[in-house]
């Protein structure tokens, strides 16, 4: 029982040392997906909340950063080459598809990529959502 503890210990410090270098919306992510996770693991954990608590919020930080992560690099491959970027779980029951989006009036430098989100062929996720690239100007002679 307590090699067990240890390796729930180590494994939570591994995950949140692996999470410090995680830009903003990696850790909207992760909060959003421990928030809902943690509620989950509590409800279905019938002997201790707790540690359902625990164990879902743990997984549940892990699954929002990967789909924040999943969502930033394909909206970003479908703003810079103008091609629609379609990523796929290896059991091919969760497809992530951005294509470019062209709006006549945008009054932004930014490009607009609309993101969808398939689980079990089944739209789950519709947004759009603006890229960015940041521009640097030097004042230097």
């Amino acid at each position: 029982m307590k090699i067990a503890q240890k390796m729930i210990v180590i494994g939570m410090a591994v995950a949140l040392f692996a999470t410090t270098a995680c830009t903003q919306y990696h850790a909207q992510g992760a909060g959003g997906g421990a928030l809902v996770g943690g509620a989950a693991g509590a409800l279905l954990d019938k002997k201790n909340h707790w540690r359902g608590g625990v164990y879902g919020a743990g997984l549940g930080a892990l699954l929002g950063a990967t789909l924040t992560d999943v969502s930033m690099r394909g909206s970003q491959e479908a703003a810079q080459a103008n091609q629609p970027v379609v990523y796929r779980s290896d059991q091919g029951n969760y497809t992530y598809r951005a294509d470019p989006y062209y709006d006549q009036n945008a009054s932004t430098r930014c490009k607009k990529v609309r993101e969808r989100v398939y689980e079990n062929d089944r739209l789950v996720k519709d947004q759009v959502k603006e890229v960015c690239e940041g521009q640097r100007y030097d004042r230097s002679y």
